[in-house]
């Protein structure tokens, strides 16, 4: 069976193209960079991709808020071909700042049409920005394409804002419909309860990842594909010698790439 098409959104202060590239042509995709200024130029491209991913990084600077400006430019020259788009039977995911995008599109939770926010990505409680590693639990009872058969995965954050807000009833629309795919959880697992550095942002629940209605479209603020590899692991050195010790083989994956495997079989 062929490939599936990942588009790869690049443009200015984008700079995880590449490593969102990689980490889905490592899971079996196909995956290209095509700049938004090209995909505004020519916007029928976008139906020959079953993928579409917006990377992290800081487009356009964040300038008028993180996401905001590359949010404007997919609203007032692609929101009808991408409506059309996310019709079919596509994924679209966004990683950081891509979840600060689809959040300010309002592509998830995607309550009401594009352009219309439902949720925002708030600056870090602790007014910082913040580079370290998270335990991520996800939601057992959630129909997302991108977390099945995951319980637990272990990836790094980079941002500053990242402080997941929601109204409180579209916090109960979002809860009461599983669509609160990731929580920040501590190490061994138990609720952080907001407490730093386990939820490493002040996020609203705890939440660090949510969907759409379908399943089909996913935000996460931390970044899976900087943990494909077992190499890549925070403790992958003390994790090494464990294994070698106790005579067991040494893994080739890690946690992150399993949500782009998700996303690859599922046109297969």
């Amino acid at each position: 069976m062929a490939k599936p098409k990942v588009l790869v959104l690049t443009g200015y202060g984008i700079n995880c193209d590449e490593e969102i590239r990689f980490t889905f042509n490592s899971a079996g995709g196909d995956a290209e960079i095509v700049h938004v200024n090209d995909l505004i130029a020519n916007p029928s491209v976008i139906h020959e991709y079953k993928i579409f991913s917006f990377p992290g990084g800081f487009s356009y600077g964040d300038d008028t808020g993180s996401g905001k400006a590359l949010a404007n430019r997919i609203r007032n020259n692609l929101r009808d071909e991408f409506a059309r788009y996310i019709e079919k039977d596509v994924l679209v995911l966004g990683i950081c700042n891509g979840f600060q995008v689809l959040a300010s599109l309002g592509l998830v939770p995607g309550f009401g049409a594009i352009g219309e926010a439902d949720v925002a990505l708030e600056r870090n409680s602790t007014d910082r920005y913040q580079c370290r590693w998270v335990t991520l639990a996800a939601n057992a009872k959630s129909n997302c394409v991108f977390t099945r058969g995951i319980d637990y995965i272990r990836v790094p954050v980079a941002h500053g804002e990242g402080n997941f807000f929601a109204p409180a009833e579209t916090l109960a629309k979002i809860e009461s419909n599983n669509m609160d795919v990731f929580r920040y959880v501590n190490e061994d697992h138990t609720p952080s309860n907001g407490v730093f550095p386990a939820n490493p942002n002040g996020a609203l629940h705890d939440i660090a990842g949510i969907c759409d209605r379908t399943g089909r479209i996913m935000g996460m603020m931390p970044h899976p594909e900087r943990d494909i590899f077992f190499t890549h692991r925070d403790d992958w050195t003390v994790e090494k010698e464990r294994l070698l010790r106790e005579g067991k083989p040494l893994p080739e994956k890690s946690d992150g790439i399993k949500i782009f495997e998700n996303a690859v079989s599922y046109f297969k």
